[in-house]
C-alpha cells in the first residue's frame, strides 16, 4: 500500500487495526484521509468487509468517506458507512417488530414531530400560549437521549411543577400517538437501536460478532445513546477505533458529551492514543491564533496545530460604527478579492446568532453579490414538498396520521375543522388510525354527500396504488398521486405565480425520485438493494427473522436523513452565509467572523465556565475554517431584537496573540474614561453612558434587568414592560409619552387616558400598549 501521502502518525493510525484506538484529530489534519487509508490497509490485510462498521454524523461526511474508500480499493460493498441515524435505521427495519412496530414504520422529521405536537396540545386543551410547544420538544428530546420514558420523568420530578406535568402529559401521549401511527422520529432511532440491543440478546450477539472493527468519526460529537450503542457493538472483539477532537465539541446544547472523548482511555483499557497535529488546510498564522484562543481551555487534552506552510497574511480585525457598516465592509473586502482572481464561492460569513445575518443579505444584495443562507427554508421542508411526501408516506404507512390529517384536505375535500375532530375523536376512541377510521361508512357517513364522495375517492387511491405498488416504480407511484388526488390540478386551476412556483417544486421532485430510480441501473442504489438482501439472508441464516424494506420506504428513508450540511452545494457561486455551528466540516478560503462581541460572542449565558469554554471551542471551529484569509470583525453599535445597544469587544479577541492581529486596535487597549473591565461605574462606565454610571454588585452598569450584552433578553424585558405597567396617574399629572412627548393628563378611566400634548393637542391614549413615564 502507497504511503507516500501520509505522515508518520497518520501512518502509525493506519497500521494499528487491532484494539482500541484513540486518534485525537485536530482541525484540517486529515483524518478522513487516515479512516479511509486505515480501511484500504484492513482490506489489504484480509479482514472482510462485511465486518467493517464506519459510523459518521452527516451523509456529506460518509459519501465521502465511501467515494474516497472506492478510490482506493474499487468497492465498498459490504462495508456498513453511514450516520448513526441510518445504522440505526437499517437495524431496526429488519427487526422493528421486536420492540412492538408494524413493517414499513415511518420516521418523522422535526416538522412532522412539531405538527402532532401541537394537536396533542389542543386535544389536552393546553394553551400554547402558556406553554410553549418548542420547550415540549426540547424536553421530550431530552428524555430520549438519556434513555427516559414518561414514567421516568416523572419519578425524577416527584414533586411535579405545573410545567413538568405538562412536559409529563404531553411526553406520554406523544410516545402513545408514535406507536399508534407506527412511527419513529430522529431521536427515537438511537433509542430504539440501542433498546433493540439491549433487549434481545440474539440480535446483539449477530451485530457485536458482524462487526469485527469499528470505526466512529467526530467522536466528541455522540451523546449517551451514540456511546451505549458503540460500546455495546464493540465489547466482543474489541477494534474499536474513535476519531475525533475535544477542541472541536460545539453541541453540548443538543446532547453531545465532551466526556466521551475526554475519558475513552479509561472506559477502553489498553488504548493505544495518536495525535495528529500537523495541519493540511490554513496558513501558519491562522493556526497560532486558533492555539492561542483553545489554550484557555482547561478541559481538554493537551495538543497544539502546526503546518509546513508559509505564515500567509495576518489575521484582519476592523471595528465598525454599527452592524450596516459591518456588512458594508465586508462586502467591500469581497469585491476586492474577486478582483484578484478568487470566486464569491471561496468566501463565508460565520455568524454566532442567525439574527446576524439580515444586515449581510441587505447589503450584498444592495451590491449585487450573489449569496446563500445555509440554514434558511430547505427544498424538503416547503408546504408542497412535505404533502406530496405525505401522500407517498401513506401508501408506504396507512396508519401514519401526520401525514394523513396533512393532506386529507390537500387539495380541499370539503373537510372542516369540526369534521376533522370528530373524526380523529372516533379513531382514538378505538383505538385505530384516521384512516382505518374514514375506511367505515358508518363514518363517512357524517360528512356532506360530496365531501364523503371526494374522501371515497382518496381512500380508493391509496387502496389502488397499494395493492399495484410492487407493479410500479416511484415515479409511476408518484405521478398517479398527483394526478388521480387532484393536487396537480388544484395547483394548476389557482393560475397565480405561487401556485406556480408550486407546481415547479414538486416537478424538480420528481428529479429527486429520477435520481434515485437511476441508481438502480447505473449501480449505487442496485447494490444498496443487494446489501440489504444479502443482510438479509445472513440474519435468516442466524435464525433471526427479517423483513427487507421497500424501494419506496428506501427512497422516503433517504430524503427525511437528509442534513443542512447535505444541502451546501460546494460549486455554486455565492458567498455563503452560516452560523458557526453550521460551518464545522466545511472550508473556505477566506472567512469572515463577523459580531466579536461580549453578548454576541460569547453569548450572555458565557458567564459559566462550562459554557464559555464550549463557547471558545466554537470560536476555534471559526477560525479553524479559514484556509487563507481570516477577518475578525465588531460593531461599536449594534442593533439586535429590535434594541440598539453599544457594545464591548469579545475576549475572545483578548485572548488572540496580538502578534497575528492586523488592522484596528483592540478597544480595550484604549483608555478608557471613568469604566473599563474593572473601573468605577460598572463595565461600561461614562467613556458609554456619560454620567449613568450605577454599578450593580455583578459589575454591570444600570439597573438589574437583565445584562446589557443580553440584548435578545432586554428586548423581550422591555416589551413586556410596555403593557405590564400598571399606569396609575391623577389629572394634573404631566406625562411623557414615546412618540408625542411631554403632555397634561386632562382626564382618565379604566381603559384610556386623554392627554394634553405640546406637539399634537389633545390625544386619547389606550392603557398599556405604551410605557408613558410621569415626570413630575
Amino acid at each position: 500500500m502507497d504511503f507516500s501521502n501520509l505522515n508518520s502518525e497518520q501512518i502509525r493510525a493506519v497500521k494499528h487495526i487491532e484494539g482500541p484506538l484513540l486518534i485525537l484529530a485536530g482541525a484540517g489534519s486529515g483524518k478522513t484521509t487516515t479512516m479511509t487509508h486505515r480501511i484500504a490497509y484492513m482490506l489489504e490485510q484480509g479482514v472482510d468487509p462485511r465486518s467493517i462498521l464506519a459510523v459518521t454524523f452527516t451523509n456529506k461526511a460518509a459519501g465521502e468517506m465511501r467515494s474516497r474508500v472506492e478510490n482506493l480499493t474499487g468497492s465498498t460493498r459490504g462495508m456498513w458507512i453511514m450516520t448513526f441515524h441510518a445504522m440505526c435505521l437499517r437495524m431496526l427495519r429488519f427487526q422493528s417488530d421486536r420492540l412492538g412496530y408494524k413493517e414499513g414504520f415511518t420516521v418523522y422529521d422535526e416538522s412532522d414531530k412539531k405538527a402532532l405536537i401541537k394537536r396533542i396540545y389542543k386535544a389536552l386543551e393546553i394553551d400554547e400560549k402558556q406553554h410553549s410547544v418548542s420547550g415540549s420538544i426540547a424536553m421530550i428530546s431530552k428524555c430520549k437521549e438519556q434513555a427516559m420514558d414518561p414514567e421516568d420523568f416523572k419519578c425524577e420530578h416527584a414533586y411535579l411543577m405545573p410545567e413538568d406535568k405538562v412536559h409529563y402529559e404531553v411526553y406520554k401521549a406523544y410516545r402513545t400517538e408514535m406507536m399508534s401511527n407506527n412511527a419513529m422520529d430522529f431521536d427515537d432511532l438511537l433509542w430504539n437501536g440501542v433498546r433493540l440491543l439491549e433487549e434481545n440478546q440474539d440480535i446483539l450477539d449477530y451485530y457485536s460478532e458482524k462487526f469485527r472493527y469499528i470505526m466512529v468519526d467526530e467522536y466528541q460529537d455522540t451523546n449517551y445513546l451514540q456511546y451505549k450503542l458503540i460500546k455495546m457493538l464493540a465489547s466482543r472483539h474489541g477494534n474499536l477505533c474513535v476519531v475525533g477532537d475535544d477542541d472541536q465539541c460545539i453541541y453540548q446544547w443538543r446532547g453531545a458529551d465532551i466526556r466521551n472523548i475526554l475519558d475513552f482511555e479509561s472506559d477502553f483499557k489498553n488504548t493505544e492514543t495518536i495525535k495528529l497535529e500537523q495541519n493540511y488546510r490554513s496558513d501558519a498564522n491562522i493556526l497560532g491564533l486558533a492555539n492561542s484562543v483553545i489554550k484557555n481551555n482547561r478541559g481538554r487534552k493537551s495538543k497544539a496545530l502546526w503546518t509546513e506552510k508559509e505564515d500567509g497574511e495576518k489575521i484582519t480585525y476592523k471595528q465598525l460604527d454599527d452592524e450596516k457598516l459591518e456588512a458594508w465592509y465586508v462586502g467591500g473586502e469581497i469585491e476586492r478579492w474577486r478582483e484578484q482572481g478568487y470566486n464569491y464561492r471561496d468566501c463565508a460569513v460565520l455568524y454566532r446568532k442567525n439574527a446576524q445575518s439580515r444586515p449581510f443579505e441587505e447589503k450584498f444584495s444592495f451590491r449585487r453579490i450573489p449569496y446563500r443562507v445555509l440554514g434558511g427554508t430547505k427544498f424538503y421542508d416547503r408546504k408542497e414538498i412535505k404533502d406530496v411526501t405525505s401522500y407517498l408516506r401513506l401508501v408506504e404507512n396507512p396508519d401514519d396520521d401526520v401525514a394523513m390529517l396533512r393532506v386529507i384536505n390537500e387539495p380541499k375535500r370539503g373537510m372542516g375543522p369540526k369534521a376533522i375532530s370528530g373524526i380523529t375523536n372516533y379513531a382514538k376512541a378505538y383505538d385505530i388510525s384516521v384512516y382505518a377510521a374514514l375506511c367505515e361508512p358508518q363514518v363517512r357517513a357524517t360528512l356532506s354527500r360530496k365531501s364523503a364522495a371526494l374522501v371515497e375517492d382518496f381512500l380508493q387511491m391509496i387502496q389502488d396504488i397499494r395493492g399495484e405498488r410492487d407493479n410500479l416504480t416511484i415515479e409511476d407511484i408518484y405521478d398517479n398521486i398527483l394526478n388521480r388526488s387532484g393536487y396537480l390540478k388544484a395547483l394548476e386551476d389557482a393560475n397565480t405565480i405561487e401556485a406556480d412556483g408550486r407546481i415547479e417544486n414538486i416537478m424538480e421532485f420528481k428529479s429527486a425520485i429520477k435520481e434515485f430510480e437511476k441508481g438502480l441501473e447505473d449501480g449505487s442504489i442496485q447494490e444498496m438493494q443487494e446489501e440489504l438482501a444479502a443482510e438479509k439472508a445472513a440474519l435468516l441464516g442466524e435464525g433471526l427473522a427479517a423483513e427487507e424494506p421497500s424501494l419506496l420506504a428506501c427512497f422516503l428513508e433517504r430524503i427525511t436523513l437528509m442534513a443542512e450540511i447535505d444541502n451546501h452545494d460546494a460549486e455554486e457561486d455565492a458567498v455563503t452565509l452560516m452560523t458557526l455551528h453550521s460551518a464545522k466540516g466545511l472550508e473556505f478560503p477566506i472567512v469572515f467572523m463577523p459580531g466579536m462581541e461580549q453578548g454576541v460572542f460569547p453569548g450572555p449565558a458565557a458567564a459559566e465556565d462550562a459554557v464559555m469554554e464550549e463557547e471558545r471551542r466554537l470560536c476555534y471551529v471559526g477560525i479553524t475554517r479559514a484556509m487563507k484569509k481570516l477577518y475578525l470583525t465588531s460593531a461599536r453599535t449594534r442593533m439586535l431584537y429590535g434594541r440598539t445597544d453599544y457594545t464591548v469587544e469579545s475576549p475572545f479577541l483578548e485572548e488572540m496573540d496580538k502578534e497575528l492581529l492586523d488592522g484596528d486596535k483592540l478597544m480595550s487597549e484604549r483608555k478608557i474614561k471613568g469604566g473599563g473591565f474593572d473601573g468605577e461605574g460598572g463595565l461600561y462606565g461614562e467613556y458609554f453612558f456619560g454620567k449613568r454610571t450605577l454599578g450593580t454588585a455583578d459589575g454591570y452598569s444600570g439597573a438589574p434587568k437583565g445584562k446589557p450584552f443580553d440584548s435578545l433578553k432586554q428586548s423581550t424585558l422591555e416589551t413586556k414592560e410596555k403593557i405590564a405597567e400598571s399606569q396609575d396617574f391623577e389629572i394634573g399629572d404631566t406625562l411623557k409619552h414615546p412618540k408625542f412627548g411631554e403632555g397634561l393628563l386632562i382626564e382618565q378611566d379604566a381603559k384610556t387616558l386623554s392627554i394634553m400634548f405640546d406637539s399634537v393637542g389633545m390625544r386619547k391614549i389606550a392603557k398599556g400598549y405604551v410605557k408613558i413615564e410621569k415626570i413630575n
